[in-house]
């Protein structure tokens, strides 16, 4: 936020909802509106205008405002609660896989065809299994997201901004984010999507290196980046990780 900015909340009432908003004040022309991921609202408004004059145009979006947030609750990532047992189904990379339980003195993780083969000497601990596959998936995140930031960094490198530093964890509502202190950090479950889902969710990520919101200018973009952007969210709403 400029130093100069000046920071109210406030909200309005429409359609037997409370649409809470922020509102920020700065030297500035125009009244813009956006909603971010976690469905807060942010207007960024000139320094001295009148705060009817807002709520009256914030009411206006209204209807867009409400369905920028049913489409953002579409966009949190579902949790899917898989065992890991013999026999059941987990993803690597967007394709689906089966376990295979081997016992044996070393523990290891390795895909082979339509298997994950996973041995050890306590196959039929479930949590020693879990530990192990999220290891592997782990080192396996390391290499294929670093290796998509490689891909997609040349087509925002010429806005002038540093290259952001990878972090991963697992995150309960956000596929990615990206801090003002250019880390890029990323779900750690978007492993088990495809190349394609991950390179749109590194490129979202990036753009916001220009445009910290949501906002119609972070979109303008966004579509100059990558055009086709609509159908690759929508194809990572679909999958079930």
């Amino acid at each position: 936020m400029d130093l100069m900015s000046h920071c109210d909340h406030d909200s309005i009432a429409y359609r037997k909802k409370t649409i809470p908003f922020s509102v920020i004040r700065s030297d500035r022309k125009t009244m813009e509106i956006a909603v971010n991921p976690d469905k807060t609202i942010v207007v960024r408004v000139p320094r001295y205008s009148d705060m009817d004059v807002i709520r009256r145009k914030v009411f206006r979006r209204a209807k867009w405002i409400v369905k920028q947030m049913d489409y953002f609750d579409q966009f949190m990532p579902r949790p899917v609660h898989r065992q890991f047992i013999n026999g059941e189904t987990h993803f690597y990379m967007g394709k689906r896989y089966r376990i295979k339980l081997v016992e044996d003195l070393t523990p290891s993780v390795k895909l082979l065809g339509p298997f994950f083969y996973v041995t050890g000497p306590t196959v039929k601990d479930s949590t020693q299994i879990e530990k192990q596959m999220n290891q592997w998936y782990l080192e396996k995140a390391i290499v294929q997201f670093q290796e998509s930031l490689d891909r997609c960094w040349p087509k925002v490198s010429n806005l002038g901004y540093e290259k952001p530093e990878i972090s991963i964890r697992k995150m309960e509502k956000r596929w990615g984010s990206l801090s003002k202190r250019g880390v890029l950090t990323l779900n750690s479950n978007l492993i088990k999507t495809s190349k394609a889902s991950i390179d749109y969710v590194v490129t979202h990520e990036l753009c916001h290196l220009v445009h910290r919101d949501h906002s119609p200018k972070f979109y303008q973009v966004l579509s100059s980046i990558l055009p086709d952007w609509k159908r690759l969210k929508h194809h990572l709403e679909m999958s079930f990780v």
